[in-house]
């Protein structure tokens, strides 16, 4: 059976394409293209492909995510063993860094193998800023520093396949998915440095912008939205009994009204986490005594810090509040994201 297997998601690709399969069938690669959707116009370059690849194919756009996962269905049923490498097929990706990640990933088969790219002045605007956004979320979501979160240029181990097949996500989603997946069950990612290229300053990728971005950072955008309404629900209530009772001239009134506030707030959120951001099927009474640990251990931190800024650094009790519950809101995220409303992915190795 073949080492190395390139696996391609087209859509509407031309004729770089090509080039690149020649390039990979010099190399020694077996090729299985996903066409996803592409329409009549592009049969054409599917069917010069046939000649040296595996074409499977959509009738309609189903999404990268989507495209991939055939392809990992196919190689699952027809394969027994190799090394996978994903790429994208606008001849942006180089054979020899393909090769390259591939030899990491047989030597290395329990870690996924990110060919990352270096993001200078060169990069065009639109993918510089995309990454940086993208790098950024994936740290405070993991805690995990990766260099290029959306690369396409991916190898692992065959028996990587069924853990993959079983990760949320049709579209452009799908990749930053993994990556979280990865991380949450302590898999080990490797980068490795490959040659930026962007041809005619990146125009021939089909991410959208808007839609594609939302889909990539909507988790953590609905826990921000879940947050928000919890801390405005604490901030309104903190700040009502601050106003009301001030003049009483109370040394412990922060702490009374941050409790308070906090008792409340924390009701509300653990409500939409559950229900809305996480969708979690756990056991609710175990999720709510989880909760209820990690909402003392904040409370009880955040009551501490609140003090500390109000009382003994002299700022202002409102602008406190405001650090504070910045501080505060990446570490919640973490627990809930990590621990306490987990989902489980089996049937792995």
């Amino acid at each position: 059976m073949p080492s190395y297997i390139a696996l391609i998601p087209a859509y509407k690709p031309d004729k770089l394409m090509l080039s690149l399969i020649d390039e990979l069938t010099t190399n020694g690669f077996e090729i299985v293209i996903v066409n996803d959707g592409s329409g009549t116009d592009y049969n054409d370059i599917f069917d010069i492909a046939k000649s040296s690849a595996t074409v499977l194919g959509h009738d309609v756009n189903m999404g990268k995510g989507c495209a991939l996962k055939t392809g990992l269905e196919y190689v699952k049923e027809h394969y027994i063993s190799g090394t996978i490498v994903t790429l994208d097929a606008d001849g942006q990706h180089k054979v020899s860094d393909a090769l390259k990640i591939c030899n990491i990933a047989n030597k290395n088969k329990d870690s996924l193998i990110l060919g990352s790219r270096s993001f200078d002045k060169s990069t065009p605007l639109r993918s510089r800023f995309g990454n940086s956004i993208t790098r950024l979320v994936y740290r405070l979501s993991t805690g995990i520093k990766v260099r290029d979160t959306q690369t396409g240029l991916r190898a692992f181990d065959y028996s990587f396949i069924d853990y993959l097949l079983k990760i949320d996500g049709n579209r452009y989603e799908y990749e930053m998915n993994v990556l979280l997946q990865i991380a949450k069950d302590k898999k080990q990612i490797i980068e490795e440095e490959i040659e930026t290229i962007y041809i005619d300053n990146n125009s021939s990728s089909h991410f959208n912008a808007l839609k594609d971005s939302f889909r990539v950072y909507k988790e953590i955008l609905k826990f921000s939205a879940s947050s928000f309404i919890g801390f405005v629900t604490d901030y309104f209530i903190f700040s009502l009994i601050i106003l009301c009772f001030s003049g009483l001239g109370l040394y412990l009134l922060p702490v009374i009204a941050n409790i308070s506030a906090r008792i409340v707030s924390a009701s509300v959120n653990f409500t939409i986490n559950k229900k809305l951001v996480f969708k979690s099927e756990k056991n609710m009474l175990s999720s709510a005594l989880q909760y209820f640990v990690l909402a003392l251990f904040i409370l009880a931190g955040n009551t501490i810090v609140l003090n500390t800024l109000i009382n003994h650094l002299n700022i202002n009790s409102l602008i406190a509040k405001l650090i504070t519950e910045i501080l505060f809101f990446a570490i919640s995220y973490l627990v809930q994201k990590k621990l306490i409303f987990r989902k489980e992915i089996t049937g792995e190795k």
